[in-house]
């Protein structure tokens, strides 16, 4: 049985970087209109103010369409991309190095530099010199006399682009050395709890496995006396017999069990031990579920759904169990699973028929420590560190997750959605 370690992908949290570039936006419309009409500074503001346009547009992509709650590795990329190409643009046009807001074209490199991996951060500060280097050479004046004093002194002039570039490798250096080491402390952490708990776990199990043997061991004794007994006063009826020979093996396995656990209190999880597909995996979650639950559970798929295997992953059974059992607990009775799964893509949906998320949530789902004001039942109201779990490991494991109210039902609607390239190179 293999499992999947996820933790070292690279991601950072999409609602700080959406407050961030607000912040930057903002700032840029604010300087940009106050040069052009309250320092009567000639430069193309329209133009200016079209390229901030666009930033606010990705920005408005990010809150309302990009639906995971962590931007990846490559999507940080690409709208880390896009802030460094805007800056260049505006840079360009009011000024270039001149510039005195040139340094902060320094800071989409170095925001990733601790966040993401090698691999992007090198890109994008190969990308941030070509642009320095650029708007050394290449820009529309503003102010022209500034200009000319710059130009007086090319030691001067030329030390700005280079005690740029120098800051950049540095800041860009010390933001990935100390978030390396941050994430090493921060998995050896992560490990040395887990074998702690683990160890604290076998403890309990062993002492409570041990006592349940003790304490069980007379009762079951008893029962084994009284079959022998109802197998001698039954013999010859082939009805009872089979009936008492049941109950006989049924006491049997239980002995062996409380045997083997005092023993040994490690067992093996057998719950998904071989690889299956998606539709059999989905099956053998639901079914641990209907074992406790006294809820219906409907499971609809397409007879020609993608029979290709995959490995357990613990992140994948854990987040899809967190979707299972939320809509299992808020469910009135009957919880409707859906899967289709093909070539290109593989799609599995969870619904119930209970009350739905409240309104005042539904925008802030897949954050930890959520409540409602207007929740009507205070006995299931949580504290959506289930949903935060689950949506944070599926979206590790590279699939897309939208939570929302059914439009189809009464109750809430989770879908959960894998480019199959991705979801069988897990």
């Amino acid at each position: 049985m293999k499992f999947f370690e996820t933790s070292k992908y690279h991601f950072f949290k999409k609602s700080i970087y959406i407050t961030l570039r607000w912040i930057g936006i903002i700032g840029q419309l604010v300087a940009v209109n106050f040069v052009y009409f309250f320092l009567n500074s000639s430069f193309d503001v329209f133009t200016s103010n079209i390229v901030i346009f666009f930033g606010i547009l990705s920005n408005l992509y990010l809150i309302f369409i990009y639906k995971k709650t962590q931007l990846s590795d490559r999507s940080a990329f690409l709208f880390l991309l896009i802030d460094i190409l805007q800056l260049g643009i505006l840079l360009y046009l009011s000024g270039g190095i001149t510039n005195p807001f040139v340094i902060f074209i320094l800071i989409p490199s170095v925001f990733s530099s601790s966040n993401l991996s090698f691999k992007t951060n090198t890109l994008l500060v190969i990308l941030t010199m070509v642009i320095i280097l650029f708007l050394t050479f290449s820009y529309k004046d503003l102010p022209i006399n500034l200009n000319s004093d710059f130009h007086n002194n090319h030691y001067f002039y030329y030390s700005i682009p280079t005690s740029l570039i120098i800051a950049l490798v540095f800041l860009n250096y010390f933001a990935m050395m100390f978030g390396s080491q941050s994430r090493l402390r921060k998995e050896a952490l992560g490990k040395m709890e887990e074998v702690m708990a683990k160890e604290h776990e076998l403890l309990s199990l062993g002492g409570q496995a041990a006592a349940a043997a003790h304490s069980l061991g007379t009762p079951l004794s008893t029962i084994t006396i009284i079959t022998h007994d109802l197998m001698k006063q039954f013999k010859g009826q082939k009805d009872f017999e089979k009936d008492i020979e049941l109950l006989n093996s049924q006491v049997e396995r239980c002995n062996e069990i409380l045997k083997k656990l005092t023993l040994n209190p490690v067992e093996e999880d057998e719950f998904i031990d071989k690889d299956i597909n998606i539709r059999d995996y989905l099956h053998e979650i639901i079914s641990s579920f209907k074992e406790i639950s006294k809820k219906d559970f409907v499971f609809n798929f397409d007879q020609d759904s993608n029979p290709k295997k995959i490995s357990k992953s613990i992140e994948i059974v854990y987040g899809l169990r967190n979707f299972i059992g939320n809509a299992n607990k808020f469910a009135e009775k009957t919880i409707f699973i859906n899967l289709k799964s093909d070539s290109e893509i593989t799609e599995i949906t969870v619904e119930d028929d209970g009350n739905g998320y409240p309104r005042d949530i539904i925008s802030k789902i897949g954050e930890p420590y959520l409540k409602s004001n207007n929740s009507k039942n205070k006995s299931k109201e949580g504290l959506g560190l289930g949903l935060f779990i689950g949506k944070t490991l599926l979206e590790k494991n590279f699939a897309s997750v939208n939570c929302r109210n059914s439009k189809t039902r009464t109750g809430a609607e989770v879908i959960v959605r894998w480019n199959n390239k991705e979801l069988f190179n897990i």
